[in-house]
């Protein structure tokens, strides 16, 4: 999502890690010798010559956070995760960053089609000991696309996702995001999104077979594709000046479901936080 301040292009990604995964949060104060016209205006890339300028125009943002979050999807215990990260938009049309990368291969009005290149991290039987004997779930890469229709400040999309390796899963998400500027400096973004899987990556990630029920101790159970989880989130970007942006985003996760009923799961509802500082280029 690219949302303009003044004439400023601010380029962040609210997932990191299977967004829906990435959460963000704000804070920050603007010195009292910095005015709306700095703040607003084109970073000057002159400061790094020719490199410079080639950050600038692939709209470059760099920098990192913290992410706390739960343990595995359907954990009752928290991690906290340092985040570096990078992105960038060349041509206006494909944006690189720690989740992918997306390509726009169609735009007409509001509307837009978008190719999705990314992963899925899978899970390690050693995040938790509740999932002592589960076995690993590999790390996979996932292809998919992406309809969006932008009605003022609201955006209503339609994703899916194959995953290739890994779960071998294929997951669907359909929401709403609205990102209002409310003044020079801050803007404010709330989402809210359902998901759907198929029984792979159901089985995969809350399923448990006979032959890990018997190394795990945890009930034999059967996920079914379906509804999955339901995702809520508020977010907040503030700019400090023309190079510097703070942004937050919490969210909380709702398993439903098979997902819901499964062993593997200790707590249905899933917050996490996630805050990061940039530098825009």
């Amino acid at each position: 999502m690219f949302t303009k301040m003044g004439s400023a292009t601010i380029s962040f990604r609210t997932s990191l890690v299977a967004l829906a995964f990435g959460f963000w949060g704000c804070s920050g104060a603007l010195a009292a010798d910095t005015t709306s016209e700095e703040l607003t205006a084109v970073p000057d890339p002159s400061r790094f010559g020719r490199i410079g300028e080639k950050l600038a125009e692939w709209h470059v943002v760099a920098g990192g956070g913290a992410l706390i979050q739960p343990e595995y999807e359907g954990s009752d215990k928290f991690k906290v995760t340092p985040v570096p990260f990078v992105s960038a938009t060349l041509f206006d049309t494909l944006t690189i960053d720690p989740t992918g990368a997306t390509l726009a291969v169609f735009e007409r009005d509001a509307f837009a089609l978008i190719a999705r290149l990314g992963y899925e991290l899978g899970r390690q039987e050693d995040d938790s000991d509740h999932l002592r004997g589960m076995g690993d779930i590999d790390f996979g890469a996932t292809i998919g696309a992406k309809a969006a229709v932008e009605l003022g400040p609201v955006e209503l999309f339609a994703q899916l996702d194959k995953t290739i390796g890994g779960s071998e899963g294929l997951v669907g998400r359909v929401g709403l995001e609205v990102t209002q500027p409310v003044s020079e400096r801050l803007i404010l973004g709330a989402s809210a999104s359902a998901v759907v899987a198929d029984e792979n990556h159901m089985q995969a990630y809350f399923g448990v077979s006979a032959e890990q029920a018997t190394r795990s101790g945890l009930k034999r159970f059967d996920a079914g594709a379906g509804l999955k989880r339901a995702d809520f989130s508020l977010s907040a970007t503030y700019s400090i000046n023309q190079n510097w942006i703070v942004r937050g985003e919490a969210q909380l996760g709702v398993l439903v479901g098979d997902a819901a009923d499964s062993p593997v799961v200790m707590e249905k509802l899933q917050p996490a936080a996630m805050l990061l500082v940039g530098y825009k280029f």
